[in-house]
C-alpha cells in the first residue's frame, strides 16, 4: 500500500520476509525427534525415533537373509557341517582340506551373524558347554537346584535383591515365572563355583542366556562355559581383580588403537572404567539392544574374549570427532550412552570393529597383555584392601 510515495513499515517487513526462503527442518531432522516405541526381537520395548525402528526392521530382514545362507550351508554341507572344524593328525589330507574351508566358512558367517533359530544349538556346540555337560550326570542341573533349593547364602540374597531389577518391563523376565528361572540358573551356579558365587552383573547375562537357550539347563551350561572357560579368570570374584585386569588392558590398547582419543581423555583425566566396568561385567547385555549383544556373543562364544575389546575400542572409534570435541567427563558419558543406546545395526559395529581398527588382536596377544597387567592389578588391591583393614581397626 503506497502513501504519499512511501511505503509502510508494516509492509516492506512483508515484502522482506516474502523474500527469505522458509527455512524448515529436513524430513531426517523432523523424525529424528519423534519418539517411538517398538519390540525388538527378544521382545524388549525399545525407545528410539523413527529411524531408529526402520534400521530395526533392516536388521530383521538381515536376520532372514542370513538364516537363508545357513540353510543353504546344511543342504549342501550337512546339518552340523559347523563341528566340522577342528583339526586332526589321523584325518586324510583330503579331509584337512575339507576342515580348513569349513572353519574359514564358519568364522565368516558367523561374524555376519548365526540366524536366531540356530542359535541356541552352535552356541551349545561350539562353546564347549556340550562337552561340558557331558562330564557328569544326565541329572546334574536337575539335582543341584533341588539340593540347594531352601539354602540361603549371601549370595542368593544379592540373587534375590537383583531379580526385580533385571529387564524390568520385559514381558517373561519381568514376571514370577522369569524370576523363578533366573533364580535357579543363578543359585544353582553360586553353589558350583563357590568362588565366584554370585556378582552383580551375572543376572543380566544369565538373563538374556535364558532368553536364547530357551531352557533353564541349557542356560546354566552356557553360563558354565562362559565363566569357566572364556573369560578371563577371577572376573566375577569378590575383588573383581579379572576386571580391573581387563580395564588396564583395554586402556592400553585404546592409546595403541586410538592414540589420539586416548591423550584428549587423559588431559581431561576420564578414566575409560566409568563406561567400560558395565560393559565387560554385563558383556554388553544392559549397554547395547539386545540383537546387537547376541551378535557380539556369536562370535564370543567361538573367537573368545578378544571380540569384547575390538568392541570396545570400535565404540569409541565411532565417535573419535565428537569425543575429541568434548571437555568434560560428562560430556564423554553422554556421547557413548548415546551411541550405545541407537546401536541397534550390528553389521555398523561389527565392520569397525574388525576391519576398521588398526592392527589385529588375538586371544594370544590378549592374554599377553592381561599378564602384563595383573601383578599391578594384585598389588594396587593389596594396597587397598590393607589400608581399608587400618581404617577398620583405627575405628575399632
Amino acid at each position: 500500500m503506497m502513501y504519499g510515495g512511501t511505503q509502510s513499515k508494516i509492509d516492506l517487513a512483508i515484502e522482506y520476509q516474502a523474500q527469505i526462503p522458509i527455512l524448515r527442518p529436513s524430513i531426517r531432522a523432523r523424525r529424528a525427534y519423534i519418539t517411538v516405541k517398538f519390540q525388538d526381537l527378544y521382545g524388549f520395548t525399545v525407545e528410539g525415533n523413527v529411524d531408529d525402528a526402520n534400521v530395526l526392521n533392516e536388521v530383521r530382514e538381515k536376520v532372514r537373509e542370513q538364516g537363508r545362507v545357513w540353510w543353504a550351508l546344511e543342504a549342501s554341507k550337512g546339518v552340523n557341517w559347523y563341528l566340522q572344524t577342528q583339526f586332526s593328525t589321523t584325518l586324510k589330507s583330503s579331509l584337512k582340506f575339507s576342515v580348513l574351508l569349513n572353519a574359514i566358512t564358519l568364522k565368516k558367517v558367523i561374524r555376519k551373524g548365526i540366524p536366531p533359530n540356530l542359535r541356541p544349538k552352535v552356541w551349545f556346540s561350539l562353546s564347549g558347554a556340550a562337552k561340558k555337560k557331558s562330564t557328569v550326570p544326565e541329572s546334574y542341573y536337575n539335582d543341584m537346584t533341588c539340593a540347594v533349593e531352601d539354602k540361603v547364602t549371601p549370595a542368593t540374597k544379592q540373587i534375590d535383591h537383583d531379580l526385580p531389577r533385571t529387564f524390568p518391563g520385559h514381558p517373561w523376565l519381568d514376571t514370577p515365572e522369569g524370576h523363578a528361572a533366573l533364580r535357579r540358573v543363578l543359585v544353582a551356579y553360586s553353589f558350583r563355583d563357590s568362588d565366584v558365587g554370585y556378582c552383580q552383573g551375572l543376572n543380566y547375562v544369565a538373563a538374556l542366556l535364558l532368553l536364547v537357550m530357551k531352557t533353564e539347563e541349557d542356560a546354566f551350561w552356557m553360563l558354565a562355559v562362559l565363566l569357566e572357560h572364556v573369560l578371563v579368570n577371577d572376573c566375577y570374584t569378590n575383588n573383581l581383580s579379572g576386571c580391573h585386569v581387563e580395564q588396564r588392558v583395554f586402556k592400553d590398547l585404546l592409546a595403541k588403537k586410538c592414540p589420539r582419543i586416548a591423550a584428549h581423555l587423559e588431559a581431561m583425566e576420564f578414566d575409560v572404567s566409568l563406561v567400560c566396568t558395565e560393559w565387560f561385567l554385563c558383556l554388553y547385555s544392559k549397554s547395547l539392544p539386545s540383537e546387537t549383544t547376541l551378535r557380539i556373543w556369536d562370535v564370543l562364544f567361538y573367537e573368545g574374549a578378544k571380540v569384547l575389546f575390538h568392541v570396545a575400542l570400535a565404540i569409541f572409534k565411532m565417535n573419535e570427532k565428537e569425543l575429541l570435541m568434548a571437555h568434560h567427563v560428562g560430556d564423554v558419558i553422554n556421547i557413548i550412552h548415546r551411541t550405545t543406546h541407537h546401536l541397534f545395526d550390528p553389521d555398523e559395529l561389527l565392520t569397525v570393529a574388525f576391519d576398521k581398527i588398526g592392527g589385529f588382536m588375538t586371544t594370544t596377544t590378549i592374554s599377553k597383555e592381561r599378564k602384563k597387567q595383573e601383578s599391578a592389578v594384585m598389588a594396587e588391591l593389596d594396597q587397598r584392601l590393607r589400608r581399608l583393614n587400618s581404617v577398620n581397626g583405627d575405628d575399632k
